[in-house]
């Protein structure tokens, strides 16, 4: 494929704030086509990007065009039924996250997409952070992570239900950047213990989770939408070293007990002071079309996609008790 052919459907602001200018940068890829269902950002979003073939319905879009790949950036309540009607078109499915509002239909996606043949990605941009990489590779020059952190913290104190009024939860909508990331850190879940609760408010909005992987790390979960403002960190522990990252700012790293540590800044790191390019956006995109062109799954593909979403689930199951690997796996 000398150049890769995109269908967009969703023309938002989180379209076109990371998606719609990060593909348009790339010289090898052309957006054929988009589709929204609002008229007024349709034609603004196409006119601003230069796409000629502009649609309402997106059954047309991907009926009337030759496509290597759909993008459907929409609400997660709102996903499930575009992406297996493209799956089973045999199209590449681009999502934000999260993938579906369940376990349910991330499973049933990922089936689909295998049957397929389908490439899939889900768009969990904080792996794709440069800083986040760039540190982990530091970090596992001294051997495997031993202990990771993620913390996520906002404060919605006296608003109403903060995602879709209440359509999906915050744990499964929002706080999960923190659970796959540290899936991504510490690897396959051997045992959960985790903490659910509301405080000051009528939904789910406190997180935690103890969490021992296969390989001996050791992870931990602390996410609380009831607290002084939004903070977004990583921690990630190997042997005689530690790197703490805040994406966002940058990162330092202390290795064998030396008062100095190492700093790095987000956007030096990333080469851009544009928020798509330091904050992962840009390099998810890339590494989606760069996978498409060597036919190879991406890395937060579907089915891996289903081991973030179990991870949520076992850490809503645990709140009273652990749960032990057989359990974690059977669902039980």
């Amino acid at each position: 494929m000398e150049t890769i052919r995109v269908g967009m459907i969703g023309a938002g602001s989180m379209a076109n704030a990371v998606h719609y200018p990060s593909l348009a940068e790339f010289k090898d890829v052309r957006i054929e086509a988009t589709c929204d269902l609002d008229e007024r950002k349709l034609e603004e979003t196409a006119n601003k990007f230069g796409i000629e073939r502009r649609y309402r319905d997106y059954k047309d879009m991907i009926g009337q065009n030759q496509l290597d790949a759909v993008y459907i950036v929409m609400p997660p309540h709102q996903l499930y039924d575009l992406v297996i009607s493209c799956l089973n078109e045999g199209l590449n499915v681009f999502i934000e996250k999260p993938p579906g509002i369940s376990l349910e239909q991330t499973r049933n996606m990922a089936h689909v997409a295998k049957k397929n043949g389908c490439l899939t990605m889900v768009a969990f941009n904080r792996r794709y952070i440069p800083l986040m990489r760039r540190a982990r590779s530091i970090v596992e020059e001294r051997g495997p992570i031993i202990q990771c952190m993620a913390t996520f913290l906002k404060n919605t104190v006296g608003q109403e239900h903060p995602y879709y009024q209440g359509a999906v939860d915050v744990l499964t909508c929002d706080a999960i950047h923190a659970v796959d990331t540290l899936r991504w850190m510490g690897g396959e879940v051997e045992r959960v213990a985790g903490s659910v609760r509301s405080i000051y408010a009528d939904y789910e909005n406190s997180f935690n989770a103890l969490i021992e992987f296969k390989n001996g790390c050791t992870g931990f979960l602390v996410t609380n939408w009831a607290v002084g403002k939004r903070v977004h960190t990583f921690e990630m522990h190997a042997k005689g070293i530690s790197a703490f990252i805040n994406p966002n700012e940058g990162a330092v790293i202390y290795s064998d007990n030396k008062d100095e540590g190492h700093t790095m800044k987000t956007d030096e790191v990333a080469g851009s002071h544009e928020f798509a390019k330091y904050y992962g956006f840009f390099a998810e995109n890339r590494h989606f079309i760069d996978c498409i062109r060597e036919c190879r799954q991406p890395e937060s593909n579907f089915e891996d996609a289903v081991k973030t979403m179990e991870l949520v689930e076992a850490i809503r199951r645990s709140t009273h008790r652990p749960l032990s690997c057989g359990e974690f796996h059977s669902g039980r």
